[in-house]
């Protein structure tokens, strides 16, 4: 088993130098016949979601980055230790174009959980009907007392 990196990823999917995604697309093919096995972790998945989406870079829409990393992520030799999850942040994101994919990964995290609740101050999880995003309480002062 070897570890893939996101510029792997990324050379395959942008094909923005045609040997290496050549050379990408031959490793992805030994994974699909069964002669080469890969691991990945969460973050190098969100990491190809955020430089897929930059306007820096690639501004490649949500759909479209669902649409070109889902065939790799579901490759049965690729091992994502939470792959479902990821599929599931993928659909999430591909849903909202003002979300972030790590946003959509707390999401998928928090409905395979079945956890309703989260602390946060980001307000794009206002959106989702299944998710109560509350704000820890800011102590109040006395007055004449620092907090």
């Amino acid at each position: 088993m070897t570890f893939l990196d996101t510029n792997i990823i990324l050379r395959y999917l942008t094909r923005d130098d045609e040997a290496k995604a050549q050379a990408c697309f031959d490793l992805f093919q030994r994974v699909v016949e069964g002669k080469e096995t890969l691991i990945t972790t969460e973050v190098v998945i969100a990491e190809v979601a955020y430089v897929l989406a930059s306007a820096k870079n690639y501004h490649l829409s949500h759909e479209d980055i669902l649409a070109r990393l889902l065939p790799i992520l579901m490759l049965r030799g690729l091992h994502v230790a939470q792959k479902q999850v990821c599929v599931r942040a993928l659909e999430i994101y591909a849903s909202s174009a003002k979300l972030d994919f790590e946003d959509a990964f707390s999401i998928a995290f928090m409905e395979r959980e079945k956890v309703l609740d989260i602390y946060s101050y980001d307000t794009d999880f206002d959106r989702f009907s299944d998710v109560t995003r509350k704000e820890p309480e800011v102590p109040i002062q006395e007055e004449g007392r620092a907090a």
